[in-house]
C-alpha cells in the first residue's frame, strides 16, 4: 500500500529536473511567438459545466471526458479541449467588441481515452484563437504562426497537413444524406473502412460522381498540385469553393516563406465536429500523433450567443518535447545555479554572497557544510545534482565578490 502511494495514476506523470526545465523553456519560447503576432493572454478554469463541451458543441466525446459532480449536483468536466472555453469567454466578455479578438492561452487538458503504453491523459496545450475575422488572411496567419512556433521550439523536420471540411461537406450535401448518416460516413472514412463506405453508398443510392469522390479522398494528399486533381472530382459549389480557398491560403503562405512546410489532405476529417472550414495538423517523425492541430469554427461561438467567425490552433507541448527528445534535438541550456557552502556560524556571510549573485541574475543554492564532508565531496554531488560550481562562503569568496 505504501509503495502504491508513490505512483501516479495511469496517463499522468511527474516532471522534474532537466525535463521540467526544458518544458518550461519550450512553453515560453512558443508563447513569445504568439505575443509577437499581437495575441493577448487569457486564463480559464480547469473544469467547467458539462454543457460547455457536450455533443452539440462538437467537442470530445462524452465517454472520453473526466466527469464529476459538485455539491449542488451539477455535472462538471475537467476540460478536454480549450476552444469551447475561449468561445464561451468571447461571448461573455467581448460581446460588443468591434475589432477582431486575438487571444492566446496555456493550460492542461484532460482526455480519458483508451490507454496504451505511454499515452498521456493530461497534456499541456499552448494555443490561440482569432475571433471575428473570416478572411483568407486570418487562415494564413494561423498556419504561419503555428509553423513559426514549432520552428522556434527547435523542430525542423515537420509537415503541416491542411484540409478543408467544406470539401467533404459539399459531397454530403450533394448526396442529400442526413446528419446521422453523415456522422457514420465520417467515421468510416476516418477509419479508412472503404468497404463500409461502399455499402453505405449502395444503401443510400449515392451517385457515381459522389461515390468516386469519396473513394478518392485518401489519395488526395500531397503538394499543392493535388488541389487541381481534387477539383476534378467534384461538381458542387461548396466543394469547389473549398479548393479555391486553399489555393488562396497557399499563395499567402508563400509570402510568409513557409510553403515548404505545407501539404494538403482533402480526406482529413477531425473528430471535433465544430470545425467548419480549413483544418490542419502538424506531424513529425518519432511521434505517433500530431504535435499541433487547428482549424476554423465559424458556428461555435454563436451557440454561446455571439455570432462570430473564428479560427485557432493548439500545440501539444508534451508531444513537442517528446519529438525533440527522440529526434536528439538539444534545447539551449540555461545557466546552472551555483552551490554556496557555509560553515556553522557563517550563515550571514553566505547570505550576503548569495544575495550578491542573485542580484546579478545568477541562481544560487545555499547549503550548510556538513561535518565529515569535504569540498570535493560537494563538487561531486553538485555535478550530479545540476549545479555549475561550488563556492565556499569564506573571506576569499567575499573579497572576490567585492563585499569586503
Amino acid at each position: 500500500m505504501e509503495r502504491k502511494l508513490l505512483h501516479t495514476p495511469e496517463g499522468v506523470r511527474d516532471l522534474y529536473g532537466t525535463e521540467c526545465e526544458n518544458k518550461l523553456l519550450l512553453q515560453n519560447r512558443m508563447h513569445q511567438v504568439l505575443k509577437l503576432y499581437g495575441y493577448r493572454d487569457i486564463q480559464m478554469p480547469s473544469f467547467e459545466f458539462f454543457d460547455i463541451f457536450n455533443k452539440e458543441r462538437g467537442s470530445v466525446a462524452s465517454k472520453n471526458m473526466f466527469k464529476f459532480f459538485d455539491r449542488e449536483g451539477n455535472t462538471l468536466v475537467l476540460r478536454p479541449d480549450m476552444t469551447p472555453q475561449v468561445a464561451r469567454c468571447a461571448a461573455k466578455y467581448f460581446e460588443n467588441e468591434e475589432l477582431p479578438i486575438k487571444l492566446c492561452y496555456l493550460g492542461n487538458t484532460f482526455v480519458n481515452k483508451k490507454s496504451y503504453q505511454g499515452r498521456l491523459k493530461e497534456t499541456t496545450q499552448l494555443g490561440c484563437e482569432l475571433i471575428g475575422d473570416s478572411s483568407v488572411t486570418a487562415d494564413a496567419e494561423m498556419l504561419a504562426m503555428m509553423i513559426e512556433a514549432l520552428l522556434t521550439a527547435g523542430l525542423t523536420e515537420f509537415q503541416v497537413e491542411v484540409g478543408q471540411t467544406a470539401y467533404f461537406k459539399g459531397l454530403v450535401n450533394e448526396a442529400g444524406i442526413d446528419s446521422d448518416t453523415e456522422d457514420e460516413l465520417r467515421l468510416l472514412i476516418q477509419k479508412k473502412n472503404f468497404f463500409g463506405v461502399e455499402e453505405l453508398a449502395r444503401e443510400y443510392g449515392l451517385s457515381d460522381s459522389v461515390r468516386e469522390a469519396l473513394f478518392m479522398l485518401p489519395q488526395l494528399f500531397g503538394s499543392a498540385a493535388k488541389l487541381d486533381e481534387a477539383k476534378s472530382y467534384v461538381h458542387n459549389d461548396e466543394s469547389l469553393g473549398a479548393i479555391e480557398h486553399l489555393k488562396k491560403v497557399y499563395e499567402l503562405l508563400k509570402v510568409y516563406g513557409y510553403e515548404k512546410y505545407v501539404s494538403f489532405d482533402l480526406g482529413m476529417l477531425s473528430e471535433l465536429t465544430y470545425y467548419t472550414g480549413i483544418i490542419f495538423r502538424a506531424v513529425t517523425y518519432e511521434v505517433g500523433e500530431p504535435v499541433a492541430n487547428g482549424g476554423r469554427y465559424d458556428e461555435l461561438i454563436c451557440q454561446y450567443g455571439k455570432p462570430a467567425a473564428s479560427i485557432g490552433f493548439s500545440v501539444n507541448v508534451d508531444f513537442v518535447l517528446l519529438a525533440l527528445s527522440r529526434q536528439k534535438i538539444t534545447l539551449p541550456a540555461s545557466r546552472l545555479p551555483l552551490m554556496i557552502l557555509y560553515h556553522e556560524g557563517e550563515a550571514s556571510e553566505a547570505i550576503k554572497l548569495a544575495t550578491h549573485y542573485r542580484k546579478s541574475g545568477i541562481s544560487v543554492g545555499l547549503f550548510p557544510f556538513e561535518t565529515g564532508r569535504t569540498k570535493q565531496d560537494y563538487e561531486e554531488l553538485a555535478l550530479s545534482g545540476g549545479y555549475e560550481a561550488v563556492i565556499v562562503a569564506d573571506r576569499a569568496a567575499l573579497e572576490k565578490a567585492g563585499l569586503v
